[in-house]
């Protein structure tokens, strides 16, 4: 099993500090989550996209599919950000993870590495993924 976990890249900690990533809805960054096999090796290491054990299958292209962001904000002392849940319709795929990553920047950093738990399978119908609650305790991007 490769997968092992869900991490925020340290390399993407850095590059907030650095203004890598515009988080902002109108002039800001292009996400993307791009789909892979369990052969993918992730970790909180992982600098940039690849298309290495990228998967593919109906309905799916290499480099996935741009996220919509939602405005960042803040809740208490945690700064926060998430994406709207994205689907690929009429899909045939097996996916186990996912790469967040920065399709606009140069080098397609990294943000998140996304752990499905498991081999999740579409088969000509919707394949979905659901992002937490955008707040402070649960959105996918939060910094307290």
């Amino acid at each position: 099993m490769a997968f092992t976990g869900n991490y925020m890249c340290t390399s993407f900690k850095a590059e907030i500090l650095k203004a890598v990533h515009d988080f902002t809805l109108t002039s800001g960054s292009t996400f993307n989550v791009a789909l892979y096999t369990n052969s993918a090796t992730f970790n909180a290491g992982t600098t940039a996209y690849t298309s290495a054990n990228e998967i593919t299958g109906t309905g799916y292209v290499a480099k996935g599919k741009a996220l919509t962001n939602v405005t960042p904000t803040t809740g208490g002392t945690t700064a926060f950000t998430d994406f709207q849940d994205l689907t690929w319709g009429t899909a045939t795929f097996t996916a186990r993870g996912a790469l967040l990553f920065n399709d606009t920047a140069a080098g397609d950093p990294t943000c998140l590495v996304l752990d499905f738990g498991s081999d999740q399978t579409s088969t000509a119908g919707d394949f979905k993924i659901v992002f937490p609650t955008n707040d402070s305790t649960n959105a996918i991007i939060r910094i307290a």
